[in-house]
């Protein structure tokens, strides 16, 4: 039998599987071209405006907002590099968000939405990460919304047995989602212990498009309701946005922490 162990052994396939986070970091202050890559993703763009909230606040612009304050964050840090998959009004495919973090090489993957429902009475923050079946029947329906039709293939293993590709794919797949849920785990503690509001049962999952690489660890955050008036208001004012900021800063902070394993101790001679 094919062990994960035997798999993850000396070669390429096993540099694969380390974390960019466990590469890059050294110690003390990492300098901008060793830090692991954080990449956000502020929703829509351009002419798809996303949400549209009860006094004509879009979404579009709300995301874009948060993403470059949280870039700003992350950034002052000195922990890590940041980029957008958009850093102006425009137009991204999901496959192409996708694409561009897994062509950079991206640590971590987080997605910037605020929804909009029907029941304007619904309001608060929850964290979603990838599932082949939808938690509940209100995220199989922010799945359809936010989903493009094209499904995104993950990165492919070259130069392996078929049989052992399959393996690894898997295995990688599932590594990738272990990560997904502790960073997901974390954002929703960051946000209740900033006592903000919060869905009930706020850490779902569906089957997002934007959160298909099966090799970057993901999420999508919804920041709040765009048809809802509290949460409307909130997100337009810059000081609010700072704090679901600074709440996921904490988050991320704290998840490559948990992911980076330790060093080893050195040798002592003997005598």
């Amino acid at each position: 039998m094919i062990t994960r162990r035997l798999l993850l052994g000396p070669g390429a396939v096993a540099s694969f599987m380390l974390s960019s986070a466990a590469e890059a970091k050294r110690r003390g202050r990492v300098t901008s071209s060793s830090a692991p890559l954080v990449m956000l993703d502020p929703g829509h763009g351009g002419k798809d405006p996303g949400a549209i909230g009860v006094s004509g606040t879009y979404e579009k612009r709300v995301a874009l907002a948060a993403a470059q304050e949280l870039r700003r964050q992350l950034l002052a840090a000195g922990r890590y590099r940041v980029e957008l998959t958009r850093g102006r009004d425009i137009f991204i495919p999901l496959e192409e968000r996708v694409a561009i973090a897994q062509q950079r090489g991206a640590a971590l993957f987080v997605s910037m939405h605020a929804d909009a429902l029907a029941d304007h009475s619904v309001r608060g923050a929850s964290v979603y990460t990838l599932a082949n079946t939808a938690s509940d029947a209100q995220t199989a329906a922010l799945a359809r919304r936010e989903n493009a039709a094209d499904r995104f293939a993950g990165r492919q293993f070259h130069g392996v047995a078929p049989d052992v590709a399959r393996i690894l794919a898997s295995l990688v797949r599932q590594e990738t989602r272990s990560g997904s849920a502790r960073l997901a785990r974390r954002l929703v503690g960051s946000f209740s212990s900033e006592q903000m509001d919060l869905l009930d049962n706020p850490s779902r999952h569906a089957g997002f498009v934007v959160l298909k690489a099966a090799d970057i660890p993901s999420v999508l955050v919804e920041m709040g309701f765009m048809s809802n008036h509290e949460d409307e208001a909130a997100l337009r004012q810059a000081q609010h946005r700072t704090r679901i900021a600074a709440a996921m800063r904490r988050a991320i902070d704290a998840w490559f922490a948990q992911t980076e394993p330790p060093r080893p101790e050195p040798t002592r001679m003997a005598g």
